[in-house]
């Protein structure tokens, strides 16, 4: 629905590649003004020329730098009516028996301290905007929240945190009168670059491939624009009364079990 975001202006963290990447480049078509970080200036480039966005080079994780992000938003936009918390990491992870200290919070930094600080600051700026206290806090977790992988075990535990996080966080903003709104996304396998290049990188690709299709019963994986797209309509007026939700875009990977 073009131009059903027209006059707003939005944040996604994580935003050189896939989910937000896609996110980046919808909310631009639907006519906001985007805002979005990373690490990867040679990948941001092509997204800044494309969508017209703006890139600026940040770690979720860093605390004290989310003060020059937030002002800097304040003064070139004036306002922040979305904010996509997507940056996210897997490396380092494993098993209860194999993960390390230092890699257990790594991941722990940016999963889930990262996001807090996406929320807690998205939540400061909108509470100052023009007309009131108002905006849409979209928090991308994971199937995983609902179904654990056993070696990637600090993954699935900061994807269900972040869910319990967005609905204290939503409570909180009702309860004091805001009207921002907080909810978080569920995907399953997404068909991102890195999903292909992991599937490209194995002995049989196509087996791969069929591995990751196989785990929905819609026999496919997700595609990177229909997560995209979840994340405009929550960010939209027409989601206005949603908050504090959860949001599976799973093809019913979790909706049960497979039959014999």
């Amino acid at each position: 629905m073009a131009n059903r975001l027209e006059g707003k202006v939005s944040l996604v963290t994580g935003g050189t590649g896939g989910i937000g990447e896609g996110a980046v480049r919808r909310l631009s078509a639907d006519g906001a003004k985007v805002i979005f970080t990373g690490s990867r200036q040679e990948a941001a480039d092509p997204i800044c020329a494309d969508t017209g966005a703006t890139f600026v080079s940040h770690r979720v994780q860093d605390a004290a730098a989310w003060t020059s992000l937030s002002d800097r938003i304040r003064r070139d936009f004036g306002r922040l009516d979305i904010a996509f918390a997507n940056a996210g990491i897997e490396k380092n992870d494993g098993s209860i028996e194999t993960i390390t200290l230092e890699g257990w919070q790594s991941i722990l930094d940016v999963n889930l301290t990262g996001v807090m600080l996406t929320v807690q600051n998205a939540v400061k700026i909108m509470k100052d905007n023009p007309g009131g206290p108002t905006g849409s806090v979209i928090i991308n977790s994971s199937m995983n929240a609902l179904r654990a992988m056993g070696n990637y075990m600090a993954y699935s535990v900061t994807k269900t945190a972040v869910v319990a996080l967005g609905k204290s966080a939503a409570n909180y903003c009702g309860q004091a009168g805001y009207q921002i709104r907080v909810n978080s996304i569920l995907p399953g396998v997404v068909e991102t670059e890195m999903i292909k290049t992991i599937m490209n990188s194995q002995p049989d690709p196509a087996a791969a491939r069929a591995m990751y299709e196989g785990m929905s019963p819609l026999n496919r994986m997700a595609k990177v624009e229909e997560v995209a797209a979840l994340v405009a309509f929550l960010g939209s007026d027409e989601a206005a009364f949603m908050s504090g939700g959860e949001y599976t875009i799973d093809g019913a990977s979790t909706a049960g079990m497979s039959g014999v």
